[in-house]
């Protein structure tokens, strides 16, 4: 199993950035993929972006491409997302999760593929 932690949500102006980060235990976060999910008040949880186990795959929300970067350090556990240009429909709880699913093509923007999520991190972002 895998635990996450979230952490980098806040408060910022419209185009504006963000850094979050999902810091995952145990020793085999290598060989899971990473997404992150994000879920606004009255909304269904939606994709935002994941990366494979190695992070030469990453697959991106139409709302988020050429604004949002995934990345990973496997040698810290921790998945980032960079987040510029924000806006206010941006403004979510943002949620890392992992799954261990192969392949990649499979796993990569579909929710119920991932078993991990960690608590989730308020981003919000002002007009």
């Amino acid at each position: 199993q895998v635990q996450l932690v979230e952490s980098g949500g806040g408060l910022v102006q419209a185009g504006g950035s963000l850094r979050l980060s999902c810091a995952a235990s145990g020793r085999t976060f290598s060989s899971y993929a990473t997404g992150w999910f994000r879920q606004a008040p009255g909304k269904e949880r939606g994709f935002v972006a994941a990366i494979s186990w190695r992070g030469s795959s990453t697959y991106y929300g139409d709302s988020v491409k050429g604004r949002f970067t995934i990345s990973r350090d496997n040698a810290r556990s921790t998945v980032y997302l960079q987040m510029n240009s924000l806006k206010p429909e941006d403004t979510a709880v943002y949620y890392c999760a992992a799954s261990r699913t192969r392949p990649f093509t499979v796993v990569a923007g579909a929710v119920d593929e991932y078993p991990y999520w960690g608590q989730g991190t308020q981003v919000t972002v002002s007009s």
